[in-house]
């Protein structure tokens, strides 16, 4: 029995000294002149990359992503882990948010991360929140995919049928369980009578139905699941350099804390049309300013400043 224990001992250290060894990592977050100051909890900033760079024609047929050229990222996400005994806060920046972006002017959130990859991406967020940035996620089409799969998919119920061929789904209205394929279309898509407002509505509740599923005992004792789940994670995301493997469940837990997490997209008061930019969200001063405030000092968000899905 001893033998058995010690061996199953050096199977779990020598998979999880893999995985840590193996995590892509890129230099997304740096010291500079008036970064904000560390304030309570952590906050990780959370971006989902378009890049077709990783897949070959034959993913990008499967995925229905297309062939676009270069880098974008139609999903950011701040998520805050308090240090007491409030609520985890994940926010939705919307990418079409109107701000500054260091040494680029005003122009579209995700700009940012077309001009400069993460490091200007994250430089942006904590100029315009206020909030110093202490972790790094970023997740890839293929990755996203492949960790939908390795968990034997993940059930969502929809309202309304979505069929959306530019992001290569035709899903039925009602509870249904949507493979990797599909699952990235759905957070892909823009259908819906608020397109961007409604697309990052199903981003946060699939990501938190997924990190559920993936933490949940059913999937950790299976090892047709668990397996495939822990050798793909390492091409599934990319973190910062100073990330590491042991900093991953206190997010993943929050991720998948149901009524426990606090979520919400970013305040705004409208939009408008720039030249030369096009359509942009306008944020609502007063309201960031208070949620913002409210997660630097670990403080309850206040709810006139949650931005709710339409009941």
């Amino acid at each position: 029995m001893l033998i058995v224990l010690a061996v199953l001992v050096v199977l779990v250290a020598g998979v999880l000294i893999y995985v840590e060894s193996a995590m892509n990592r890129v230099a997304a977050l740096s010291d500079y002149d008036g970064r904000p100051a560390a304030g309570a909890g952590t906050n990780w900033l959370i971006v989902g990359s378009d890049s077709r760079a990783d897949l070959s024609a034959e993913d990008e047929q499967r995925l229905g992503t297309g062939d676009a050229k270069g880098q974008r990222t139609d999903t950011i996400m701040l998520m805050h882990l308090p240090d007491n005994g409030t609520k985890p806060t994940l926010v939705s920046l919307l990418r079409d948010s109107y701000v500054d972006i260091p040494g680029k002017g005003q122009n579209k959130l995700n700009a940012a991360y077309a001009f400069g990859g993460a490091p200007l991406l994250a430089k942006t967020v904590e100029l315009r929140t206020g909030l110093r940035v202490d972790h790094y996620m970023e997740i890839g089409f293929g990755g996203f995919a492949n960790v939908v799969d390795a968990v034997g998919g993940v059930q969502m119920c929809l309202a309304n049928p979505i069929d959306d061929p530019l992001a290569g789904i035709n899903l039925p209205a009602g509870c249904q369980e949507l493979d990797g394929a599909n699952a990235l279309g759905y957070v892909r898509t823009r259908k819906g009578p608020r397109a961007d407002l409604d697309r990052v509505i199903r981003q946060r509740q699939f990501i938190s139905a997924l990190t559920d599923k993936a933490t949940s005992f059913g999937t950790v004792i299976n090892p047709f699941r668990m397996v495939p789940l822990i050798a793909g994670a390492p091409d599934a995301i990319t973190v910062d350099e100073g990330d590491h493997l042991w900093n991953l469940p206190s997010l993943a837990f929050a991720m998948g804390a149901g009524d426990g997490l606090t979520t919400t997209t970013v305040p705004f008061s409208g939009t408008k049309t720039v030249k030369g930019i096009g359509s942009v969200v306008v944020w609502d001063k007063a309201k960031t300013d208070k949620l913002f405030t409210a997660l630097r000092t670990d403080a309850e968000v206040p709810a006139d400043v949650i931005v709710a899905p339409p009941k």
